[in-house]
């Protein structure tokens, strides 16, 4: 997947979820009957009510080209 397309998937990820901006994702390869697809996972700490923190994690299935599949997200 080359860096154009990893910032197409980081704009949309960013718009949806403020909190992930700035964050570099990890970016793994999967193949599947329908070609090639790319799973890229994003970290970051969010802040709670009571000063408390949680660990977010989104994870992107998207396509080389940065077209996204499926998006899904932790708590």
């Amino acid at each position: 997947m080359d860096s154009k397309a990893v910032r197409r998937v980081t704009a949309e990820v960013c718009r949806r979820f403020p909190e992930m901006k700035g964050c570099r994702p990890g970016v793994k390869r999967r193949r599947n009957g329908k070609g090639e697809q790319f799973e890229l996972t994003y970290k970051s700490a969010v802040s709670l009510p009571g000063g408390r923190k949680m660990t977010r994690v989104v994870r992107v299935v998207a396509t080389p080209e940065g077209r996204v599949m499926r998006m899904s997200t932790s708590k």
